[in-house]
């Protein structure tokens, strides 16, 4: 007897094609590969399409069943995160050239391609086409230097759409009359100044502020870490940025110890340092009024 068997695959492959007439007889189920004119179990496949062909019609008919037709797909969606640092290759494999618009099924240039998983498992298994009711997002840093090296095939391939930080997400938004909005702002105007508006930093940064405390979280765990990195310990101008209430200009002539036929020449250029955390949390307030240039008193 036949040693092949009736697999999910061949049945899902056939029965639009059954349904239309495509498929007549036994003799009208294919193999999928080899010479043979018919598949080996093409008599138990084509049995087995009446047999639901007449489910069907039987369960349309006593459910009172109305077909539609051009129904509107679901869409779904799949989002990569930070999809510059991956493996383009690792990611999608056989699918990058199927991602295009005019190769997805039902389209133009349709095409379809057998993955090397699935036919391992099942040699019957269908070719995989990517559906039009997909969408598929992925996320980046545009301050991430990997953006730089993004792989040629992933830009043709997919819209870029600049995300930049959303100041009316903040609207009227205030912890102890410091406008969060405003204050994102005036930041953000003066990193594009020193290092390019591409680093910007986003609006979650605030999002989630409710209270002192989380606004002086997000100072200490964010944003003062993110400049000391932007900058690369040139304290000045994380001060531009923060102003005073963050940073200090300290002694910059220190008293040497002696030693013989050596003589310091300073520069005379002013040196810069972080005030500790705790020392600017404890006048916090004042610290981001020094940021804002709004006066004493106000």
């Amino acid at each position: 007897g036949s040693q092949q068997r009736l697999t999910r695959a061949i049945v899902e492959r056939d029965w639009d094609r059954f349904l239309t007439g495509e498929i007549k007889t036994f003799t009208d189920v294919k193999p999928s590969r080899g010479s043979n004119p018919y598949h080996g179990n093409a008599g138990y496949y084509f049995a087995l399409y009446k047999s639901l062909k007449k489910f069907q019609d039987d369960f349309i008919s006593t459910n009172n069943i109305v077909k539609r037709e051009n129904v509107e797909q679901k869409k779904y969606v799949i989002i990569i995160d930070e999809i510059n640092r991956g493996n383009v290759s690792q990611i999608f494999g056989e699918l990058i050239t199927l991602l295009e618009e005019d190769k997805r099924l039902g389209n133009s240039e349709e095409l379809k391609v057998q993955l090397p998983y699935s036919s391992s498992i099942d040699p019957d298994s269908e070719p995989f086409g990517v559906p039009n009711n997909l969408y598929i997002i992925g996320t980046m840093n545009t301050a991430d230097r990997s953006v730089e090296a993004l792989d040629t095939a992933l830009r043709r391939r997919f819209e870029f759409k600049e995300m930049m930080p959303k100041l009316e997400l903040l609207k009227e938004k205030k912890i102890d009359d410091i406008d969060l909005g405003n204050l994102l702002d005036i930041i953000n105007k003066r990193i594009c100044v020193l290092k390019g508006r591409e680093h910007q930093i986003g609006h979650s940064y605030f999002m989630n502020c409710k209270t002192t405390e989380d606004l002086k979280s997000a100072f200490k765990n964010k944003i003062v870490p993110l400049l000391q990195e932007y900058f690369y310990g040139n304290y000045a101008y994380i001060g531009l940025v923060l102003g005073n209430g963050f940073v200090r200009k300290e002694d910059s002539n220190p008293e040497f110890a002696s030693l013989d036929g050596y003589t310091y020449e300073s520069d005379n250029e002013p040196t810069y340092r972080l005030l500790p955390d705790e020392e600017w949390e404890k006048n916090w307030k004042d610290a981001l009024k020094k940021l804002m240039n709004i006066e004493e008193g106000k």
